[in-house]
């Protein structure tokens, strides 16, 4: 005897199949982002870069023209990450130019230095050679691992300043969200001797060319990061460091309670809806007890728009035009020529 099962029945076996499946792999999912940052890493990665790639490319249309880039320039011969890209006006391609090496966010696990190109071909334009810097990401590699490559990349840009027709003696560290952190953690191995003794990294410029730092929203103090840590929060640190709760050594990634008096004057801004609003102010003030000058972009907590992470890559608001023209009247005052 042959039973006839009808359709309906077949679509409810089906349907429990599914189901079964989703929950198990929901399991699975939960299970694995308990046990490793990498699930989690992947994704945040996956939307930064995304991101990334849609705010450069918004860019374009402000870019000026006459800038040129040679890409691809390999800072250390023995490592595939260590790629930086070099903007320039065309037109003084014969010159020397003061230096900005932009590092770029992501928050360690995403981001190239393709992501901040036009932002760095706009900054050129007033006569810089801007440096965008690749560094190797986590979870596949770890702290410290990007300030060590960075320094780098300082000690290639110094050796061949010459033939990059370069100013090293006029130079600027900057970045944003991630990159602010790595910029301002490399100014303090080139302006604190304890630092670069405690980092076991020897500068590889010296503090008298070092003239300035520009932050956006970076992330200056781990204690505050691993406090009460969000799932974003909690993947990057895990990540980066190797656990959720780094060993108290790797507390060197804390620029806040560092700074010391030899500081570089700083720019440092950050939206007022950024989460890592806070930790702007708190380098700012930090940077304002030991004299340094400061000129700190905030916006109320009240202001509208709520200007989120990244606002300032975001020209479609004045506020974000604002945050250039600051940073271009920073830059003017701190890479202009020594007056002998």
């Amino acid at each position: 005897m042959v039973v006839q099962v009808s359709s309906g029945r077949r679509l409810r076996r089906v349907l429990w199949r599914v189901i079964i499946a989703i929950v198990v792999l929901g399991a699975m999912g939960a299970i694995a982002v308990k046990i490793s940052p990498w699930p989690s890493a992947m994704v945040i990665r996956l939307v930064f870069n995304h991101g990334g790639t849609l705010a450069n490319a918004a860019l374009a249309s402000h870019v000026p023209h006459g800038i040129r880039t040679e890409s691809d320039v390999r800072y250390s011969a023995s490592d595939p990450d260590a790629l930086m890209d070099i903007h320039r006006p065309s037109s003084l391609d014969g010159t020397p130019l003061p230096v900005i090496v932009w590092i770029h966010g992501g928050g360690f696990v995403a981001g190239s230095r393709h992501d901040v190109a036009n932002y760095a071909r706009m900054l050129a334009a007033d006569g810089y050679a801007v440096a965008t810097v690749d560094y190797s990401l986590a979870p596949e590699h770890r702290y410290p691992l990007p300030v060590h490559q960075l320094n780098l990349a300082l000690a290639f840009l110094s050796d061949n300043a010459g033939r990059l027709r370069l100013d090293m003696s006029r130079l600027v560290l900057a970045g944003d969200s991630a990159g602010a952190q790595l910029a301002a953690q490399i100014a303090l191995v080139v302006t604190s001797q304890e630092y670069a003794g405690e980092m076991g990294i020897p500068s590889a410029v010296q503090p008298s060319q070092l003239r300035g730092v520009v932050l956006f929203c970076g992330p200056f103090d781990g204690r505050s990061m691993t406090a009460s840590p969000s799932w974003f929060g909690r993947t990057v640190v895990w990540s980066y460091f190797g656990s959720p709760s780094p060993p108290p050594e790797h507390d060197t990634f804390s620029v806040v309670p560092r700074v010391t008096k030899e500081f570089p004057a700083a720019f440092i801004t950050v939206g007022n809806d950024d989460p890592l609003a806070p930790q702007s102010v708190a380098l700012a003030e930090a940077l304002q007890r030991r004299g340094i000058s400061v000129d700190a972009l905030f916006y109320p907590a009240s202001h509208q728009p709520a200007l989120g992470h990244e606002y300032q890559f975001d020209f479609s608001l004045p506020e974000s035009r604002e945050a250039f023209a600051r940073t271009r009247a920073f830059l003017r005052t701190h890479l202009a020529a020594t007056t002998p």
